[in-house]
């Protein structure tokens, strides 16, 4: 070690920076977690895949009730979490709608593109006036980048209406998660996304009501990760 002590302020920033998106690091952040995790345990039922989204959605929200408004549309409840956690393992881009949403996504325990659509499609919202989150996940959806992909909405109900024509027209991503919040379109734009998810067989996690948003969609996908996590180091097998 250096004399000014260099070295070891640089050690410092380094498990800063690895451990900085995990949210809880120190002893007591961790108990406060655990314990957390625990009381939601007490109030959501712990036995399958599925469970772990309605616990997640819980603890997300601070909301026991929420957990019966989320809906998984697949063969099974659990198919929607085996198909997120397989397209992580699988190394699938996660693209979310906006910033917000990315930015809570975790940097740790996955090796997947994590990307955003607001910012592409200026031109076409321009010429046709849709918002710029539909003209953007239509214009990501033209270069491909939504096929096989873990497609995330947390807020614009715009957008989740986008990606279901999407989906529509052939587009097939891995899994959605989607939880649009508002008062205007937010509900029906689940509701259509649920609908034209089922009919081509793409995997979904949504609610319903007005609620949801960004921090709702990034936990959901944060436990997608987690699952593939726990798949990966043996702790349990993905049927």
């Amino acid at each position: 070690m250096t004399t000014d002590g260099a070295p070891q302020e640089s050690a410092a920033a380094a498990d800063h920076e690895a451990y900085a998106d995990l949210g809880a690091t120190t002893e007591n952040a961790m108990d406060i977690a655990t314990t957390s995790m625990d009381r939601v345990r007490e109030l959501v039922p712990d036995e399958t895949l599925a469970d772990r989204i309605r616990q997640k959605s819980v603890h997300a929200t601070g909301d026991p009730e929420f957990q019966h408004l989320v809906r998984l549309t697949g063969t099974h409840d659990d198919e929607p979490v085996v198909a997120g956690a397989r397209a992580v393992l699988d190394e699938r881009p996660i693209v979310t709608d906006i910033t917000m949403v990315k930015a809570g996504i975790t940097g740790r325990g996955h090796d997947c593109g994590v990307h955003k659509a607001i910012g592409n499609g200026t031109e076409l919202a321009r010429e046709t006036g849709m918002t710029r989150t539909a003209a953007s996940v239509l214009e990501l959806d033209r270069d491909g980048v939504y096929e096989d992909s873990i497609a995330v909405v947390g807020n614009a109900p715009t957008a989740a209406l986008a990606l279901a024509d999407c989906i529509e027209d052939g587009t097939r991503p891995a899994v959605v998660v989607a939880t649009p919040v508002g008062f205007v379109k937010a509900e029906e734009s689940r509701q259509r996304l649920r609908a034209v998810a089922a009919e081509y067989g793409v995997p979904a996690i949504t609610n319903v009501g007005r609620r949801g948003g960004s921090g709702l969609a990034a936990g959901l996908t944060n436990e997608l990760v987690h699952v593939a996590s726990d798949a990966r180091n043996g702790e349990i097998d993905l049927p």
